[in-house]
C-alpha cells in the first residue's frame, strides 16, 4: 500500500446491511441505489457472535459494478472468504482481528483483491493491531457494545482507540460501525473518523437520514 501523502480523506456515508434473507438485502440496496456509492454487507457465521447472516456472495454479482461493495467480516478465521467475496465483485474487506490467525496472511491476500482492513470489536483495543500500520488500508472500529446486531447505541468511550490509531497514522482511513447517527457521527468526525456505516439509523427513512448525515460530515 502507498501511503497517502494528501491527509485530507474523503467523507463517506455508506449504508449497512445486517439480513439473512436475499430478499430483505435486495429491498434494501434498491432503496439506497439512487445516491449510495458503497455497501457495507455484514457477514455474521454464528461463531463470532450468537447472529447470522446471509453468507452466500455469489448474489452480489449484479451489483458490483454499481457500488463499491465491503464486507464487514464478523466470523472464524475471515481470510477463507476474502477470495469467493472478490470472485462477486467486493472491493473492500474488513475482517475482525479477535478471531483471525494471522493478521499479516489476512492482509496479503486481502490486498490481492481489493482494500484490506482490520475490525476491532467494541471492547478490542487498538494494541490488538499486530500489523504494520503502513500495510493496512483501513480500520473500522465498532462503536456500540459487541459487533453482530443492528441497533445497539453509540458509545463514545470506543472512540479513544481511534484517537490513538489517527496519532501514529494520520493518513489511515478510520470507519466506525454501531450506533452512528447524524449526533454520534459529528462527535466520530472531530475524532478522525472518516467513513460512516448506518444501519438502523439510515433505514428509518434512508435518504432523508443519508442527507441528514451528509449535511453535517460534509
Amino acid at each position: 500500500m502507498s501511503i497517502q501523502q494528501d491527509l485530507k480523506l474523503d467523507i463517506e456515508i455508506i449504508p449497512g446491511i445486517l439480513e439473512q434473507e436475499w430478499k430483505n438485502i435486495e429491498k434494501k440496496i434498491e432503496l439506497v441505489r439512487p445516491f449510495a456509492k458503497v455497501l457495507h454487507i455484514d457477514l455474521i457465521d454464528g461463531k463470532f457472535v450468537n447472529n447470522t447472516t446471509w453468507m452466500d456472495p455469489k448474489p452480489f454479482e449484479k451489483y458490483a459494478k454499481d457500488f463499491i461493495l465491503e464486507v464487514h467480516m464478523m466470523v472464524d478465521d475471515p481470510l477463507q472468504y476474502v477470495k469467493p467475496f472478490a470472485d462477486a465483485g467486493f472491493q473492500r474487506f474488513i475482517g475482525h482481528v479477535e478471531m483471525m490467525p494471522d493478521q499479516a496472511a489476512f492482509l496479503a491476500e486481502a490486498e490481492l483483491w481489493g482494500d484490506a482492513m482490520l475490525g476491532l470489536d467494541g471492547p478490542t483495543g487498538a494494541d490488538a493491531l499486530k500489523a504494520d500500520l503502513e500495510d493496512i488500508d483501513g480500520i473500522l472500529a465498532y462503536t456500540s457494545e459487541r459487533v453482530g446486531f443492528s441497533g445497539p447505541p453509540f458509545n463514545p468511550q470506543r472512540l479513544e482507540k481511534i484517537k490513538q490509531i489517527k496519532e501514529k497514522a494520520p493518513w489511515l482511513p478510520i470507519e466506525i460501525d454501531g450506533g452512528v447517527t447524524d449526533e454520534s457521527a459529528k462527535i466520530a468526525k472531530e475524532a478522525g473518523v472518516t467513513r460512516f456505516a448506518t444501519t438502523s439509523f439510515l433505514f428509518k427513512d434512508p435518504e432523508k437520514q443519508f442527507e441528514k448525515l451528509q449535511a453535517i460530515l460534509t
